[in-house]
Formats: C-alpha cells, sequence, structure tokens
C-alpha cells in the first residue's frame, strides 16, 4: 500500500530490529494485522499513477516524464529500507562540506563505536549506532570523527531526541506532512530545505516541494521559458521565480508535487545523486 501524504519507504528502526512500513491510517510491525483501511494506492501502481497525473495537469511534461525515469518512488525505490537517525545524521554531517568530506567523517563517526583500539581493524562490521549509544556520549568524544563542535552538538540532540521517544520511525511513518515539518525542523540543525529533502529521499513522501531549492527554481524557470543566465545576474534567494509563482504553479500536481520537484531538477540537470544515497 501507498499514500502520497505518509511515508512510503519502510523505516528500520536502530540497527535493523524491526521494519516500519506504512499500512491504511496504521504503523504496523507485522503483515498479521489486517484490521487498518486499505492506502489509496500501490507501491507498485504509485509511480505510474504520479506520472500520469503530471501528464494531465500539463501535457508538455511528458517529453520529460518518458525521457527520465524515477528509480526514486518506483516499486524498487519504495522497497529501500530507511533507517531514520542515520539518515539525519548523514544531512547533518553533509552541511557545507563536500560528499567526500562528509562520507569519510561519517566512516570515523562510525568507527568510533565499533572499532577496536587494539587491532588495526574494526572488531565488527561496523553499523550505524544507535541513539542511546550517541546520546551517551560526550561531545569531545564526537568531535572525535571531525565534527564541528555546533554538529556534534545537533547529532548528540538528534539522538536525545530519538532516545526519549520524541522521534521514532512509528511517528515519521504516521505523521502528516505538516507534522514531520514541524518536528524535525524543532531539531537543532535540521533546517526546513533539509527536513524536505529527507522528507522526499529518504521518507519517499509524494508532495514535498521545496520552494527555497535553487534547482527547483532554475528548473521550473527553464519550464516557463525564462532566461536563467539573465535571471542568475539578479541576485537574490528569489532570482530566478518568486515563492508564489512557484507555489501557484505547483499546487495543480499535488499530492504528487516531490516527484514535479525530481523532474524540475533534470531540466536544470541538477544532480540529486548524493541526496539519494544519502
Amino acid at each position: 500500500p501507498a499514500e502520497p501524504h505518509k511515508s512510503n519507504a519502510p523505516l528500520k528502526t536502530p540497527k535493523g530490529s524491526r521494519v516500519i512500513t506504512y499500512i491504511g491510517e496504521t504503523a504496523i510491525r507485522s503483515p498479521s494485522d489486517l484490521g487498518s483501511p486499505m492506502a489509496k494506492t500501490t507501491t507498485g501502481r504509485l509511480l505510474d499513477q504520479a506520472c500520469a497525473h503530471l501528464v494531465r495537469m500539463e501535457p508538455r511534461m511528458r517529453s520529460i516524464v518518458e525521457k527520465h525515469h524515477c528509480h526514486l518512488f518506483s516499486p524498487e525505490g519504495l522497497a529501500e529500507e530507511v533507517e531514520p537517525f542515520e539518515s539525519l545524521c548523514s544531512s547533518i554531517i553533509s552541511q557545507q562540506v563536500s560528499g567526500a568530506a562528509a562520507k569519510s567523517i561519517k566512516n570515523k563517526f562510525v568507527g568510533l563505536f565499533y572499532e577496536d583500539k587494539n587491532a588495526d581493524t574494526p572488531a565488527r562490521l561496523p553499523v550505524f549506532p544507535t541513539p542511546g549509544q550517541v546520546a551517551g556520549c560526550e561531545i569531545p568524544f564526537l568531535r572525535q570523527a571531525g565534527l564541528s563542535q555546533r554538529k556534534a552538538e545537533y547529532i548528540k540532540g538528534l539522538a536525545e531526541k530519538f532516545s526519549n521517544g520524541e522521534l521514532s520511525a512509528e511517528m515519521l511513518v504516521k505523521a502528516s506532512d505538516e507534522e514531520v515539518l514541524e518536528k524535525l525542523t524543532a531539531v537543532r540543525g535540521l533546517g526546513r530545505w533539509s527536513v524536505e529533502m529527507f522528507a522526499c529521499f529518504a521518507l519517499k513522501r509524494m508532495d514535498v516541494f521545496s520552494t527555497g531549492d535553487l534547482g527547483v527554481q532554475r528548473g521550473m524557470a527553464v519550464f516557463m521559458g525564462k532566461d536563467i543566465n539573465k535571471l542568475k545576474a539578479k541576485g537574490g534567494k528569489w532570482k530566478y521565480m518568486s515563492e508564489s509563482d512557484m507555489t501557484e504553479f505547483a499546487t495543480k500536481f499535488s499530492p504528487y508535487r516531490s516527484l514535479l520537484m525530481w523532474y524540475l531538477w533534470r531540466m536544470d540537470d541538477t544532480s540529486v545523486a548524493a541526496l539519494e544515497k544519502a
């Protein structure tokens, strides 16, 4: 089952001890629970239905939809399991650093918890630490991975929210789009854009639309026939498209604005590979 305004990715609890999936209006841990109402569609049909909606609302999108297959919301993409705590930590780690630097810091971070100090190799296969493990650490210990003081504080604060139950896989499956945004932007270190990208790429929510993303702005400007080279010289946050114009244009594509956003990135040739792997 799948629903545009819910998390369509299977969410793992720490260390993958359980996988929480969306069934109708309820997050369950066992397929034997058949009492939940049916969702609006299925993961097997979601992408086809979303693409058909985009083309129906704007026939000019047909060519780019046919040219680019969106793995993210395909049945295979929707089947990929996600550990929310790890994904959000990765988002914080990657802020304002290169992809290679973020990968190195993340590996060192994991190594803090699993490396055998008396051996040349890790004692066991590295598994991302649990919120409880991270919450119990002091900031100087976390900074040994190469984290800044602020990022170490952000990750520890995030871990504490998962540890005390304020955040959980169950909540992220069941919550509305608005609740996810409200809960996660309340965490230090997670701004609106970071949460929008997490909701789209990790949770696989279908109606995310980030007006503050420059790639989305440029893609929409290209689609609207604007000269983005001239607009680039204007400067400012809304140099390509105004927020109101973007919101007005995207409204008709609801509840599949995440897919619209993905195709707007294609129009601008914006790479989202790092976000898809986070």
